[in-house]
């Protein structure tokens, strides 16, 4: 999955906070990719990064800088599963938890959405510091 974004590394240092995902390993002859990247011309630094789930299990997220900015919602989002298995008053509050939790690393709030049927058993809606929706659901 990949993010058109204005700062690569802290939308990637964002999201490693958010999944518990983490940087791949640097190239070879590089102990971290801080070494790497001031190896690079200075308009290629942080022009690139990447996130990976740790178990292997979940998707690689990748972070490209382009030159202009979010301009409309985004059609496809992630949801993050903060409450699997909750329901009810216990669902809700683990996902104001998680809300409050990511608001601390730079997330925005945008709405909360109450349980209602069919299939809604209540997210909050939240922006990502560069204004990527996403879900907690």
């Amino acid at each position: 999955m990949t993010f058109d974004c204005a700062d690569p590394r802290s939308l990637s240092i964002f999201w490693n906070a958010t999944l518990g995902y983490e940087f791949p390993a640097p190239p070879p002859g590089f102990a971290s990719w801080d070494a790497f990247s001031e190896t690079l011309p200075p308009d290629l630094q942080n022009s690139a990064s990447a996130s990976e789930d740790p178990a292997g299990a979940g998707p690689r997220l990748f972070f490209q800088r382009v030159p202009e900015g979010k301009t409309a919602k985004n059609r496809v989002h992630l949801d993050v599963r903060a409450a699997p298995g909750l329901q009810g008053d216990e669902r809700m509050a683990a996902l104001e938890a998680e809300s409050e939790r990511l608001v601390g690393l730079g997330a925005t709030r945008v709405r909360r959405h109450e349980p209602g049927p069919p299939m809604d058993a209540g997210h909050i809606v939240m922006q990502d510091p560069e204004g990527n929706e996403f879900c907690l659901d």
